[in-house]
C-alpha cells in the first residue's frame, strides 16, 4: 500500500524501515511542503502519517482511498478532524509516549530560569568566569509557587517534580478537574485563571490547543503575572498572544520564559514574528523538542507502527486519548 509521510526532518527510521520491509510504498514529504504538493501524493495514498504539516479538508478531500490519518505525537490541530469524520477516515495520535519526558523538559526550562543557567553560561564563555554580583541572584524552587495551567498527564507530573520533589507550592487552573482530584495529587485547584497568576512565581502551561484555549495568556494574563515571574511553554505556541509576549518581555511586565514551542515554527534568527526573542538574555529557546529522548521515541515509534497496522489492515484503530475531538469518531476506531 502506498504511505505517505510528512515532516520527513524527523527522523523515525523504525517507523520507515519496517514499513519498506512489509512491501509499503513509502513517500517521504519535507517541512513546509506546500498543499498542492501534498494533494499530489496524497491523491492515490492508503494512509498519511504526519506530525506538524496541516491536514486540511482540501487534502482529505483529495485522498480518495484513505484508510487513516496517524498522528505520530499528541497534538491533533493541524488536522481538520470533522472533515474526517464525514469520511468515515479514522484519525489517531499517540498521546502518552512523552508524558514524563516533556515534564522533565517543562522543569529543566524552570531551573535554568530560576538558577539563570543561560546567561551564565555565556558569561563563562565570553569571559571565564563570573563573580557573585548582585545581577546573578538566582531562586529557589522550593517556597515557591508553580502554576499548572491545564492538570493532565504532563501537568501532573510537572506537579509532582515541583511539590514532592523540589517543596514548591503547586497551584492549577484546570475547568475540567475537581479541587478533590487535584489535592490528590498534590495541587491546589485555583477556578480563575488571573488569580493563579498572580500568585505564581512561575507558570507553567500544559494544556491543548483548542478553540478555548487559544491565545489563553494575552495581554491581560500576562500583566496580571509578578514582575519576577516566569512563563513555561512546552504545550502549544499558540496558547501565547506572541504580540503580547514580546512586549511583556521588552517592557518587563515578567522575569523571562522558556519557551519550546512557537505559533509559528520553524522560530528564526531573522525575518520572523518572534525573532526579537534571540536578544532577551533571560528567556532559553528550545526547538520543540523537549519530547526527544531515546526512550521516549523508542515508545513513539513503536505505537506509532501499531496504529499503522492496524489501519493498513482494515482493523479498527485504537484510540487512547481523550480528547472529545478524537472520541467523537464513530467508524473505524475503537475507544480505550
Amino acid at each position: 500500500m502506498k504511505i505517505v509521510r510528512t515532516d520527513s526532518e524527523l527522523q523515525v527510521p523504525l517507523v520507515d524501515a519496517t514499513l519498506r520491509d512489509q512491501g509499503h510504498e513509502l513517500i517521504l514529504l519535507p517541512d513546509g511542503v506546500s498543499e498542492a504538493d501534498l494533494i499530489a501524493a496524497v491523491a492515490d495514498a492508503d494512509l498519511i502519517l504526519m506530525c506538524y504539516r496541516p491536514i486540511t479538508a482540501a487534502v482529505i478531500t483529495a485522498a480518495a482511498n484513505l484508510k487513516g490519518i496517524v498522528k505520530y505525537g499528541v497534538g491533533i490541530d493541524a488536522i481538520d478532524i470533522p472533515a474526517a469524520i464525514a469520511r468515515g477516515i479514522p484519525v489517531v495520535n499517540i498521546p502518552e509516549y512523552a508524558e514524563e519526558t516533556v515534564a522533565e523538559g517543562a522543569f529543566a526550562l524552570m531551573i535554568a530560569l530560576a538558577k539563570k543557567l543561560q546567561p551564565l553560561g555565556r558569561a563563562m564563555q565570553r569571559d571565564g568566569w563570573a563573580w557573585p554580583e548582585q545581577h546573578w541572584l538566582g531562586s529557589d524552587i522550593a517556597g515557591k509557587t508553580l502554576g499548572i495551567v491545564g492538570l493532565g498527564k504532563i501537568g501532573k507530573s510537572m506537579a509532582r517534580m515541583a511539590g514532592a520533589g523540589f517543596r514548591a507550592k503547586v497551584i492549577a487552573f484546570s475547568p475540567g478537574m475537581s479541587a478533590g482530584d487535584m489535592e490528590a495529587v498534590g495541587v491546589e485547584k485555583r477556578d480563575d485563571l488571573h488569580q493563579l497568576l498572580t500568585e505564581s512565581d512561575f507558570v507553567s502551561l500544559h494544556c491543548v490547543l483548542n478553540d478555548n484555549t487559544r491565545g489563553i495568556i494575552g495581554a491581560d494574563e500576562l500583566r496580571a503575572m509578578k514582575l519576577g515571574a516566569y512563563l513555561i511553554n512546552t504545550s502549544r505556541g499558540a496558547l501565547v498572544d506572541q504580540d503580547a509576549l514580546l512586549r511583556a518581555l521588552d517592557e518587563g511586565w515578567i522575569a523571562g520564559a522558556g519557551l519550546d514551542v512557537f505559533a509559528n515554527e520553524p522560530l528564526r534568527r531573522r525575518g520572523h514574528q518572534l525573532s526579537p526573542l534571540f536578544d532577551h538574555e533571560q528567556v532559553i529557546l528550545s526547538p520543540h523538542l523537549t519530547f526527544y529522548t531515546h526512550d521516549a521515541m523508542h515508545r513513539l515509534e513503536a505505537e506509532t507502527l501499531e496504529r499503522c497496522h492496524e489501519a493498513l489492515a482494515g482493523q479498527p484503530v485504537r484510540v487512547t486519548s481523550q480528547d472529545p475531538r478524537l472520541r467523537a469518531q464513530t467508524a473505524g476506531v475503537v475507544f480505550d
